[in-house]
């Protein structure tokens, strides 16, 4: 991957270097290299701009359709895609490998990478993106290359994308977008679908301007709006920004209803005491194997970004015995757009108010530097800056070793594993009850044989000192929470 700051031949002829890690090679045999429509004609066929326009649809906007429950917003999967990035800052390094993350989710949402081309600019064009000298050069590797979508390395605005496909001649899609379609792929459960198409709705409200002029037709009179569609002089496109935030509105309202079950569970686990712990990282960081590692909880575990969407909580066990929670949530990326942030909120809650957070980074990535920062920057955002952290670093037995010596001398507290070997499970678990939050009554309890639920429950939520068994019951000496005390406080002995 190179860089250009002028169009010249020479340049243009080094601008961009077709490099293997930039293609989906799994993807590369005849029969799934192109998209089929219903009609059977390719998809990306050329279309004028009226055409194209109707690619950018909000499904149930029109007159015709009623339904605004989904959004239809470019997905990608079977396309043939070029890549093209913008670099403002850092090195060329750093530009090449936000180009390949971007290929990486490209090949997520089910696209053919083909090509990637960066340019050098102080910031990007504000009509298209990468400016006009090197729009014309994209246009002649799309003609080169037979793509039918352009996917850019950042957040486009409106004018941005209409600008850059009168020039390319094929669909244009950003970063936002693209995570957008992989958010949908992956959503399972009713709430992460719903957050997802909130999130949706959020990125197309204000790209509705400019897209086909029927959205911008003044519909006043006796139009076909119907009685009290709209109010006096209310555009088309005013009618459809009204409906769309109607509709987001009642969206929140069911997202803030799904929360109230979460946050039941979550508040019985903090009246029982039990500790809770949070896997947090990059997308496809390994968090879900750990997961599996130090449970046994048999999560889906998929080579791919944003495998998981839907938080998961299992019950798991110190080495001492004490019970905690382990709850795996999304995968971060950088320039996660900030409305799925917002969007996902109520998921990371478990971020937020866990007692410890995992932070998995992949130590097999040549820059996980980069991906730590990106992950705390979200960290930050949801509220849980104050919440310990233990960095573990996974994949370790495939890490360079001067990467992995690196990150364990810079990271306080940190820690190498596999979660495919188990390598370095064993002191995980140790400094997770290390770390987990201590009771802080201290007894001494001579509890009755008829009270066994009592004992098992100071074995599960407590710290035991010392026990023995007896002819009049079970003698007892533990570190408990206040609660777990006063149930105690019966048989405690006295002077304890």
């Amino acid at each position: 991957m190179t860089s250009s700051s002028s169009p010249s031949q020479d340049q243009r002829n080094s601008a961009h270097t077709r490099t293997e890690s930039l293609r989906a090679d799994a993807l590369m045999e005849e029969d799934v290299a192109w998209s089929h429509g219903v009609d059977g004609e390719r998809d990306g066929e050329q279309f004028d701009r009226s055409d194209r326009a109707a690619l950018r649809r909000v499904a149930g906007l029109s007159t015709e359709l009623e339904d605004v429950t989904e959004v239809e917003y470019r997905q990608l999967r079977l396309e043939r895609v070029v890549l093209v990035g913008v670099w403002t800052s850092g090195t060329v390094q750093d530009a090449e490998n936000s180009l390949a993350e971007l290929a990486a989710l490209a090949e997520t949402a089910g696209a053919l990478v083909l090509d990637g081309v960066i340019q050098r600019r102080d910031k990007p064009d504000p009509a298209t993106y990468i400016g006009s000298g090197k729009a014309l050069e994209l246009r002649d590797i799309v003609l080169e290359s037979g793509a039918d979508t352009v996917v850019c390395d950042g957040e486009l605005s409106p004018g941005q994308l209409i600008h850059l496909e009168d020039v390319v001649k094929v669909k244009v899609v950003d970063r936002t977008a693209l995570i957008l379609d992989i958010f949908a792929q992956h959503a399972k459960s009713r709430e992460g679908k719903a957050q997802v198409a909130l999130a949706q709705m959020q990125y197309m409200l204000p790209r509705l301007r400019g897209w086909g002029q029927s959205l911008s037709r003044q519909m006043g009179g006796g139009g076909g709006g119907g009685m009290a569609t709209r109010g006096p002089g209310e555009t088309k496109i005013e009618t459809d920004r009204r409906r769309i935030r109607e509709k987001m509105a009642k969206m929140r309202r069911e997202i803030a209803e799904m929360k109230t079950g979460r946050e039941i569970k979550r508040q019985e686990r903090r009246r029982n005491k039990v500790p809770s712990v949070a896997i947090a990282g990059y997308t496809n960081a390994g968090k879900s194997s750990l997961l599996n590692r130090l449970t046994g909880a048999g999560v889906l575990v998929e080579n791919s970004l944003f495998a998981t969407l839907d938080p998961t909580v299992r019950r798991a066990e110190t080495p001492s015995g004490r019970v905690y929670t382990l709850a795996d949530t999304v995968g971060f990326v950088r320039h996660l757009p900030h409305h799925l942030v917002e969007a996902f909120r109520s998921t990371m809650e478990e971020v937020a108010d866990a007692d410890l957070i995992l932070h998995v980074v992949d130590g097999s990535h040549p820059v996980p530097e980069e991906q730590l920062a990106a992950v705390r920057e979200v960290i930050r955002d949801v509220g849980a800056v104050n919440v310990p952290e233990i960095v573990v670093i996974n994949k370790a037995d495939a890490a360079d070793p001067v990467v992995l010596q690196r990150l364990l001398r810079i990271e306080r507290r940190a820690i190498a594993v596999s979660a495919r070997s188990g390598a370095g499970i064993d002191e995980l678990l140790g400094l997770i009850d290390l770390e987990l939050p201590r009771p802080e009554v201290q007894v001494e309890a001579l509890v009755p044989y008829t009270e066994g639920g009592l004992v098992s429950r100071v074995h599960a939520d407590g710290e035991i000192l010392s026990e023995e068994h007896t002819s009049e019951g079970t003698l007892l000496k533990a570190r408990v929470h206040e609660e777990l005390a006063s149930a105690l406080a019966p048989y405690a002995l006295v002077g304890s």
